[in-house]
């Protein structure tokens, strides 16, 4: 058969069961620990010269069915499941950088992925050389932060909370002149609109908890790239800080992925026709959105994504409180933080997810106090537009 097309792969992908009831959808091996068939066979398995499983832990087959998919979807060698998606940022990071060492990021991401970096590895003497949204577009500001300690490039894009696009082919060529991975956090984009490996990453990571699971009802990470790098990773870290995720959280992501294609369609096409109206309506003085032709990165998510995703940011005149009444407001529109579900969430960044930051700190980001980050869900786009209309004509 010739190569399955992305939208085949996200439905099959996959074709080992570890069932020989060849089932059309494979168990949950619901189990900690697993039986050797005799004292000889178990110490095999723990020199590595038979293959089996030991512990959940450690390995599963469940987990093995969404690690081989998302190994698939983002056309890397292998993939590691964790337990959330902070959990594979800080297996990844952990992994890479040792104290006295540092990196470069940019310097808009999610607040607990700023939080981890600013403070958790600063307490451990690995040092975050942040990038501004100002900066992350030229190669040479970028390159004039990396030196023989720096251990790893990090960018989300489209960055959380501000929907900047980062270019992730200049950022590869920077890590690859100088030795280092470039990871990249695509939950944003997803694996259906975005692949960061074919374009010069070496490490993808997810929230497993928004677009690929896509029902609000999990929590879980994954990791992709060579099977060298996460053979690396697992060594050095996942194997005994131990973020393992729950078999059944594993299945759950799996059966979310089979209709992933259908929901990034839904989500991105729901958001270009909310953004089209936010930026005109009179109340709406900012919207940001990589599918308008008014995005400063337009060029460049055109060019690195499928299409541009479910993630509108918006403000309204009167800043902070006009917000904070749009939000408290909606009927619709559910007031919650995480995004990537069915339902269309709202929230405020500033004093939910990304309160995390300082003010100076948020303004460096781009992350003004009167920013409101929608996540459109799969509802009939006009039934979330009146919502919105109703609650600024308030």
């Amino acid at each position: 058969m010739k190569k399955l097309t992305k939208e085949t792969e996200i439905v099959h992908g996959i074709h080992t069961t570890h069932s020989t009831s060849r089932d059309l959808v494979p168990p949950i091996h619901m189990t900690s620990t697993f039986k050797f068939k005799d004292s000889d066979h178990g110490a095999e398995i723990f020199q590595g010269t038979s293959q089996g499983y030991v512990y959940t832990r450690i390995s599963n087959p469940t987990v093995d069915l969404l690690q081989e998919k998302m190994a698939v979807l983002e056309e890397g060698e292998s993939a590691i499941a964790t337990s959330s998606g902070m959990s594979a940022i800080a297996s990844v990071s952990m992994a890479l950088a040792k104290p006295g060492h540092n990196f470069v990021a940019c310097s808009t991401v999610y607040g607990g992925t700023f939080a981890f970096f600013n403070k958790h590895l600063r307490d451990l003497n690995i040092e975050p050389r942040f990038i501004h949204p100002s900066s992350h577009g030229s190669k040479a500001q970028v390159e004039r932060l990396v030196d023989n300690q720096t251990k790893f490039l990090y960018m989300e894009t489209p960055a959380n909370p501000t929907l900047d696009v980062i270019d992730i082919e200049m950022w590869a060529s920077v890590a690859k002149t100088h030795g280092v991975p470039l990871i990249v956090d695509n939950t944003f984009a997803s694996s259906y609109l975005q692949r960061p490996l074919k374009l010069g990453a070496e490490i993808v990571v997810h929230s497993a908890t928004k677009y690929l699971s896509g029902h609000g009802d999990i929590v879980g990470g994954i990791i992709v790239g060579t099977e060298k790098m996460t053979d690396y990773i697992k060594e050095e870290y996942i194997m005994h800080y131990g973020p393992a995720i729950s078999p059944f959280n594993a299945w759950l992501i799996l059966r979310g992925i089979k209709t992933l294609a259908l929901r990034m369609e839904k989500h991105s096409d729901n958001a270009l026709k909310v953004a089209q109206w936010l930026e005109a309506h009179p109340k709406v003085t900012e919207v940001h959105y990589p599918g308008l032709n008014t995005h400063p990165d337009h060029h460049i998510a055109k060019k690195q994504m499928k299409k541009f995703g479910g993630m509108v940011a918006f403000e309204v005149k009167g800043g902070l409180e006009a917000g904070k009444k749009v939000m408290d407001n909606v009927e619709l529109c559910i007031l919650a933080v995480s995004l990537g579900d069915c339902e269309t969430l709202i929230q405020h960044p500033a004093s939910m997810t990304h309160s995390t930051y300082t003010k100076e700190e948020r303004a460096k980001a781009g992350i003004t106090d009167g920013l409101i980050r929608l996540s459109l869900g799969i509802e009939d786009a006009d039934d979330i537009i009146r919502d919105l209309e109703n609650a600024l004509s308030l």
